[in-house]
């Protein structure tokens, strides 16, 4: 007889090899995987030819269930096969709902473990160069949600404007005008700015400017979900963005771009 039991996974940002060992050994003993729309279908070859895979994922605001529905499928899967896994993109903790799943199954004495997994918060923008804190640049950063359950602008995103940390913005291109407003707001329409499409993936596409001129750029480049938003100094490290500068034969002030005045001086001397 199964035992019923969920196991939550985080798949990690998009690249396959960024999920964990304990992650692929729990799929390879799964009964059933209900995986989600940014968790890398490859990731479902580890699991046994006769598990049971159900996609329950979301785009473009569509969903395929309900999150009660889940949560419903979760504890009927369970008792009647045994092990459920939960495949979610990034990590289960960070925006994925992951507890609220948990809590449900463990209503109904279902056993469960959380498997971490790499947030694309911190590996989207790594993927394209951009560390989201780095010394005399930013000694803090936010990791925030686009749009709230009732679909409103979070309200952290002008608390964390106001202060010098690194923001990153998760889920939030639906809101990009109304972020970009926000920080204007706040003296910041000439703070570096990127988006990150398909982070850590093969067909990755970035776009880097200023808070002023993102929105432009991104339309211009067809930037689209899934996208990580961040804006701060740290932008100004990447490769991206001082080969704009570059391009444009603008230097940077030494705050927000110390690390390329050297090539800048040098430009104008040439």
């Amino acid at each position: 007889m199964n035992i019923p039991r969920l196991t939550l996974i985080g798949a990690g940002p998009g690249d396959i090899e960024l999920i964990t060992l304990k992650g692929i050994r729990a799929i390879k003993s799964a009964d059933v995987i209900l995986y989600d729309a940014l968790a890398n279908v490859e990731l479902l070859e580890y699991a046994r030819p006769n598990a049971l895979k159900i996609y329950v994922g979301k785009r473009l605001g569509k969903y395929v269930y309900t999150q009660d529905e889940i949560n419903e499928k979760i504890v009927y899967l369970a008792k009647e096969y045994g092990h459920v896994v939960r495949l979610k993109g990034g990590d289960p903790f960070v925006f994925g709902r992951g507890f609220e799943e948990m809590e449900y199954a463990k209503a109904f004495n279902i056993s469960c473990e959380i498997v971490s997994g790499v947030t694309s918060a911190i590996a989207a923008p790594a993927s394209v160069g951009i560390p989201i804190t780095s010394r005399g640049f930013s000694e803090s950063f936010w990791v925030i949600t686009g749009t709230t359950k009732k679909g409103e602008l979070s309200r952290d995103i002008e608390l964390a404007a106001q202060s010098t940390a690194t923001v990153v913005i998760l889920m939030g291109m639906s809101k990009l005008s109304q972020i970009c407003e926000v920080f204007i707001k706040y003296g910041k329409s000439e703070m570096p700015m990127a988006i990150i499409q398909n982070g850590t993936r093969k067909n990755v596409k970035s776009v880097v400017g200023t808070v002023s001129t993102i929105i432009e750029k991104s339309i211009s480049e067809n930037i689209a979900n899934p996208a990580v938003i961040v804006i701060g100094e740290v932008v100004s490290l990447s490769e991206q963005f001082n080969e704009q500068l570059i391009t444009n034969n603008a230097c940077p002030d030494l705050k927000s771009g110390q690390t390329w005045f050297s090539d800048c001086v040098a430009i104008v001397e040439v």
